[in-house]
């Protein structure tokens, strides 16, 4: 420890800025430990890894802003942290951050006191994102711990004695959170989301100490790798670009004073794609693609002075990423351009955005009327900006999301306060069978309101299963699990456990009372064996012949079978 560190009793913006990247560095060494406290015995233990990708994404964006205030610095690594939120457990860090950007805005630098309070704005920013909060969660390890150093801080604590005595009290609400939460107990495990904070924090301390652990290669950019089929959300897609109207990528920051974003936005909005401005009334970011950028950086310096401008000719990036795609894809280049919609098709009512895994079901979604497909699911929840980037992709008026999975619904329901010049609408859907449903109750010719209602009720009329593996050994309920052991679930719940694929399958099917239904869909995995998939439908044809089976080709990962039931 740095000699009188302890007692320091002001934080600059540089060390803000470094405990940043220290809480990001911190959790990228032990992310796979927050990974490994998933309640299911299931593959898709992801928290770790999308509270990473969040701070991660946080500590890149304050990285670039120099010599700044802590106010805009905690400004910087909010936006950051919203556009990379990944998952729940993303999405309710970057409220925290959010708030603590709130809580710090006007300030050069913040007292032990000043921090405290904004811990404590943030908890309030997360507690108020989230529709029904769970205690036993992140939310009430961040709430005792603000409140512990804001009580700390008021008896006059340095700053890094308000931090420590914060960590211990959270240390100790996180080792409660099994009894708060009984699943928690049972599986017995602390709340993953809890245990990333309190990581994140570690590394504040280490920063402010001077005994942060620093993560070889941090700095280097790390995304999941997603796949490519249709035109996703991530940055690694591509469009074609040969004619594009709008060829410059150009992006950056104005810092100013009283700065008006619906104001900017509204002025910006008919001279390019593609375009993005979010923002506070002192820091503003803009994203746009256009044909001159000198004329967007000549009506942005009205409003303040320019930082961090990056303009990217996308006809040169085209080119680089056509031939990467070529070598590391199965799929053409031209397939996937040719399911970009052109950027001057007349403006549609209605378009739909979807999250799949597995190519076979991003096909599906195509085939019935998607727009635009990001691959994302368990294990790889896409972040916010992959998701506001598909939406601006599509040319239409209002957007429906169907996040198809319940770790992304957070997620995707950020992307209506970060695109404004359509609307969005978010469907709830917590599995493809309830996308699917939804989609299908669309209707391109009715009203918004309509759809929104029909599409929500379809949720309730089909029943999802799957069909995975344990990863590790545990007790679910009354089911022994052992790693390797075949799962069902139903509704995101375990209900049998198994040897052989066709058993549990057959028995999972059994709980979701599927001849009591007029159809059965099954997706079968890049995994299952085609003679599985076969034994599997006659199995369901000789028991019942009056109900429908349709079969596809998913393609998913992890999971054998994705089963709905209506």
């Amino acid at each position: 420890m740095r000699p009188g560190s302890n007692i320091k009793s002001v934080l600059s913006a540089q060390e803000w800025k470094q405990m940043m990247t220290a809480g990001a560095q911190a959790l990228e060494l032990k992310k796979q430990e927050v990974d490994a406290l998933n309640v299911f015995p299931v593959p898709d233990g992801d928290t770790g890894t999308n509270m990473f990708l969040t701070i991660q994404s946080a500590a890149r964006d304050a990285d670039k802003v120099a010599g700044a205030s802590i106010s805009d610095i905690a400004t910087a690594a909010s936006m950051g942290s919203l556009m990379g939120a990944r998952g729940n457990s993303g999405v309710i860090l970057s409220q925290l951050l959010r708030g603590i950007a709130k809580g710090l805005e006007g300030l050069v630098s913040a007292n032990s006191l000043q921090l405290a309070q904004a811990l404590q704005a943030g908890v309030d920013t997360a507690y108020k994102a989230v529709m029904r909060p769970v205690e036993g969660t992140i939310l009430t390890v961040s709430r005792e711990t603000a409140r512990a150093a804001v009580n700390k801080a008021k008896t006059g604590g340095s700053l890094l004695e308000t931090l420590q005595e914060a960590h211990k009290k959270g240390l100790e609400c996180l080792a409660k959170t099994p009894e708060m939460l009984p699943v928690l107990k049972q599986a017995g495990v602390v709340d993953a989301g809890g245990q990333g904070f309190l990581i994140i924090f570690e590394g504040w301390i280490g920063a402010l100490s001077g005994e942060a652990v620093m993560a070889e290669g941090f700095r280097q950019e790390q995304k999941p790798v997603l796949e490519h089929s249709g035109s996703s959300g991530s940055k690694q897609d591509f469009i074609q670009v040969e004619n594009l109207e709008f060829p410059y990528c150009t992006e950056f920051l104005v810092k100013g004073t009283d700065l008006q974003v619906d104001q900017i936005r509204q002025d910006l909005y008919n001279r390019g794609d593609c375009l993005l401005v979010v923002g506070t009334p002192e820091v503003v970011k803009i994203h746009i693609h256009v044909k001159n950028p000198g004329k967007i950086l000549d009506y942005a310096i009205q409003w303040g002075s320019l930082h961090q401008v990056q303009i990217h000719n996308m006809l040169e990036q085209n080119e680089a990423m056509a031939h990467a795609l070529k070598s590391e894809t199965a799929e053409s280049v031209e397939d996937l351009n040719d399911k970009v919609a052109p950027a001057d098709q007349p403006l549609k009512e209605f378009g739909v955005v979807a999250v799949a895994m597995g190519k076979g079901i991003a096909d599906v979604f195509l085939s019935l009327g998607v727009d635009e497909v990001v691959f994302g699911g368990q294990t790889m929840n896409p972040s916010t900006e992959d998701i506001v980037s598909a939406v601006r992709k599509v040319q239409a008026r209002q957007v429906f999301i169907l996040p198809n999975n319940g770790n992304i619904i957070l997620a995707a329901r950020q992307v209506k306060d970060l695109v404004t010049d359509r609307k969005v609408h978010v469907i709830p859907t917590k599995s493809i069978p309830q996308g699917i449903s939804a989609l299908l109750n669309l209707n391109p010719e009715g009203e918004a309101a309509d759809n929104l209602q029909n599409m929500e009720r379809s949720l309730e009329k089909v029943r999802s299963g799957e069909v995975t593996y344990a990863v590790r050994d545990s007790q679910f309920g009354d089911l022994a699990i052992a790693a390797g052991d075949i799962l069902g679930l139903v509704e995101d719940t375990i209900v049998e456990t198994g040897q052989t694929l066709l058993e549990v399958a057959k028995r999972t099917l059994e709980k979701m009372d599927w001849k009591e239904h007029d159809l059965v869909t099954i997706f079968y995995g890049e995994d299952t064996e085609p003679q599985e998939v076969e034994r599997l439908k006659t199995w369901l044809q000789e028991e019942d012949s009056n109900v429908e089976v349709e079969v596809h080709p998913g393609k998913q990962p992890l999971y054998y079978y994705i089963f709905g039931v209506e």
